[in-house]
């Protein structure tokens, strides 16, 4: 069996000037269902070994598939969610081929009267929103798993019969960056739809990417490979990188890309033949006699009409546009559901004379780099935070009125977390109101200058860099409570007079 040597990322740029890579991804989603797509066995992850089967996914004679209604629901929540056209009747078929982890014989999925087609996802590259066609959804089951030791297998069929859903794309991504952007984006968005956990360490979201290359202004499309089964977004960008490169060197040799699936070794950086690609002939579909067509009624359009909430790509905007934050901000609280709820209540909390269109600026600044910082450092979600979001919004107003300094704020912040009192009811406790009262800020700034008279003259000679010796000897003499910018102001006129 050939394998591909690795290759450095720093050779790609240098022939993309004249190879252009389309790439096209087939994602599976496991579904958050309580049991399987047609038999009543459960889908707990990490259950014994064969403990979730029944004579269904065993493909035992006599039995009869019957669909999860939930699993369609959840189906249509994604389709609506991605602008796509819900077919009111959809059909299974039968996909056939063998598989060991595969009883009956045949994958029960959706062929040519798919659920979803035509839709689109908001992909994040850096700062840009931009659009990805999707050409379906469809509805599946999952297949078992295979393990090998030598030259001994082990099947566990826990997982045959899992609901899925297939997310595929149009083959418009233009790169390996895009592609991995694209995979985050439906990781986030079934996520924020709760349709799914998502989790890729057990398998839950998986990805198979095909990939081809041409040359730089033709309009045919190259021969394109499938990369199999890829459940991590690192190892998406990097295995199609090596795809590239790999059929760009065999095309410039002279050689030929063949029709193939391929599987990525991420611990060797390397991929390696699976099978020749199959066709769609190849798995002799025919619609499944045992199950009816399925339809999506207006109970069920407008079950999910009704509940979804805004989405990622259009918080996004809003927030850069009403609230003032920064892209880089806003692509991080679009991140997880929880993360922009916490945000958007703490936003909700704040005083209504915080200033218009940047109400969510400082919110968004101690949010992700103080709150995020202290949960992670206790290992925490945002929904076990100690401090609530109309805390957050009280200490950011408490600091934005002048009542306390950003230096104090931040003491503030990792006592409220610790204790989770309130700041204001802290700030009260320990007397750490800010000193802005000229007369008092004067008396203390005279006493400073009368202890340091030789500092002073040496100011008044010339050496202007003491200015911030000056302003820290007032910040201690009041624990940092003076007001910095009017302590700095009349410190410079004192020197002066």
């Amino acid at each position: 069996m050939s394998t591909v040597a690795p290759v450095g990322d720093a050779a790609l740029p240098a022939v993309l000037d004249e190879w252009e890579p389309v790439i096209g991804l087939e994602i599976h989603v496991q579904l958050a269902t309580a049991s399987k797509a047609f038999s009543p066995s459960g889908v707990a992850f990490g259950a014994p070994p064969n403990s979730l089967t029944d004579p269904l996914v065993l493909g035992l004679p006599g039995t009869l598939p019957v669909f999860n209604r939930r699993a369609l629901e959840l189906a249509v929540r994604l389709g609506v969610a991605t602008s796509s056209k819900i077919r009111a009747r959809s059909r299974f078929a039968r996909k056939h081929y063998f598989y060991p982890d595969l009883p009956k014989g045949y994958q029960i999925s959706q062929y040519d009267e798919p659920l979803c087609e035509d839709g689109a996802i908001d992909v994040l590259v850096g700062t840009r929103r931009m659009a990805i066609r999707l050409q379906r959804i469809h509805l599946e089951e999952d297949a078992g798993k295979s393990s090998h030791e030598g030259a001994t297998s082990h099947l566990d069929l826990n997982r045959a019969g899992v609901p899925l859903v297939e997310v595929v794309t149009a083959p418009e991504l233009a790169s390996a960056e895009e592609a991995a952007e694209l995979m985050r984006s439906i990781h986030r968005l079934v996520r924020w739809l709760e349709i799914s956990e998502a989790d890729m360490e057990k398998g839950q979201l998986r990805c198979d990417a095909n990939v081809s290359v041409r040359r730089r202004g033709e309009d045919r499309l190259g021969t394109r490979t499938e990369l199999k089964n890829i459940n991590s977004f690192r190892f998406v960008q990097k295995a199609i990188e090596h795809e590239i490169l790999r059929q760009i060197r065999i095309l410039e040799t002279g050689g030929r890309i063949l029709r193939e699936t391929r599987l990525w070794d991420a611990m060797g950086g390397v991929s390696f033949p699976m099978r020749s690609k199959e066709e769609a002939n190849d798995y002799r579909y025919f619609p499944d006699p045992d199950l009816p067509p399925l339809v999506v009624d207006a109970q069920i359009m407008g079950a999910v009409l009704g509940t979804l909430p805004e989405l990622p790509g259009p918080r996004f905007e809003r927030y850069q546009r009403e609230l003032g934050v920064s892209p880089d901000d806003a692509r991080t609280l679009v991140s997880e559901r929880p993360l922009a709820e916490y945000f958007e209540a703490a936003v909700a909390a704040r005083r209504p004379e915080a200033a218009v269109g940047v109400r969510g600026r400082a919110v968004a600044n101690w949010l992700l780099t103080e709150l995020l910082g202290a949960l992670n450092g206790d290992d925490k979600a945002i929904g076990d935070s100690p401090l609530s979001p109309a805390s957050l919004a009280e200490l950011v107003d408490l600091i934005e009125d002048g009542t306390i300094s950003g230096k104090i704020g931040k003491d503030v912040f990792e006592s409220c977390y610790a204790s989770g009192q309130s700041p204001a009811a802290y700030v009260e406790s320990k007397g750490l109101r800010q000193i802005s009262n000229e007369a008092e800020l004067l008396k203390i700034i005279e006493q400073v200058l009368v202890t340091c008279a030789k500092q002073a003259a040496d100011y008044r000679a010339g050496k202007e860099g003491l200015f911030g010796f000056f302003v820290g000897q007032v910040m201690k003499a009041t624990g940092g409570r003076a007001n910095p910018q009017l302590t700095s102001e009349l410190m410079l006129r004192a020197l002066k007079s």
